[in-house]
């Protein structure tokens, strides 16, 4: 393993898969370098540092991403940079509040209410489309895209400034690509395609080219692999060896000074208000 901090300053804070929202008085790693201040490093390929290297260990809606088996193995990283009485906090999507806002809007649309209808074929689109959709931005992004959102409280409410920056981009005709989107994970292997190819290859299996570039994108990073809530994100946090683990919010935390970083909101604005906010200490 490359131990970075044998040739960098080390801070004695770490933001995983930080994106563009990082604070540069912070050790800051990601897929791919968003800046001066980002080190770039395959997260697959675990955390690149000394046992025992930071007092707190950050990554928000970036264990989603994971497989649940490296996700696993993700965790214990996070657990092994981190120094006695270190703290880990994690945002990720919160299924529960998805699944009681889907359950909540189906029976209202039952009962016939029109704006629920609404809001339930959104919630639909939270808990699945970047589950299963094969191109950047999926329906979401289709959704988003519209001049006039229905109903847009309920949509921005739920995923907050990053849908509004969405409708933006579209209504001022950008071109949306993976990096603009909400989305900074690459994980694509040259080497697990070149096994597909040699597969292939070996069985004689005919694959289309549309085929190979919906297995490319699955394998991009942009979609998520699992889902966690306040019970099973807790008892995995417990299985690989934390304590005291507790929910948080956007603005509350046991990291000093924590608003003024400015990683989850800013002005008392939260940047993703769908997150389920996660503490717990390495004892």
């Amino acid at each position: 393993m490359l131990f970075l901090g044998s040739r960098l300053r080390v801070m004695k804070y770490l933001n995983l898969g930080c994106g563009t929202r990082y604070n540069n008085s912070w050790t800051n790693l990601d897929f791919v370098s968003t800046g001066p201040n980002v080190l770039a490093h395959n997260l697959l390929n675990g955390i690149p540092f000394k046992n025992e290297t930071f007092e707190v260990v950050y990554h928000s809606h970036v264990l989603e991403h994971f497989s649940q088996k490296d996700g696993i193995i993700f965790l214990r990283e996070c657990f092994r940079v981190l120094k006695p009485n270190g703290l880990i906090r994690i945002a990720v999507p919160d299924l529960e509040v998805i699944a009681r806002e889907y359950i909540k809007n189906l029976e209202l649309a039952l009962e016939g209410n029109d704006e629920a209808s609404l809001d339930y074929e959104w919630i639909k689109l939270e808990m699945y489309d970047q589950t299963v959709r094969n191109k950047s931005g999926g329906n979401m992004v289709e959704f988003l895209s519209q001049e006039k959102i229905p109903n847009e409280t309920y949509v921005f409410g739920r995923l907050g400034e990053e849908a509004r920056n969405i409708q933006k981009m579209y209504l001022n005709k950008s071109n949306l690509t993976t990096s603009t989107f909400p989305i900074r994970l690459i994980l694509f292997s040259k080497k697990i395609i070149k096994r597909c190819y040699k597969k292939i290859i070996k069985t004689h299996f005919k694959i289309s080219q549309e085929e190979i570039e919906v297995g490319r994108f699955r394998m991009s990073g942009e979609i998520h692999q699992w889902m966690y809530d306040r019970y099973s994100l807790s008892k995995l946090l417990k299985e690989t060896g934390f304590k005291q683990v507790e929910v948080k919010t956007a603005f509350t935390s046991q990291i000093p000074e924590w608003k003024s970083y400015k990683l989850e909101s800013n002005n008392n604005i939260i940047f993703k208000p769908d997150s389920l906010f996660m503490e717990a200490v390495k004892c």
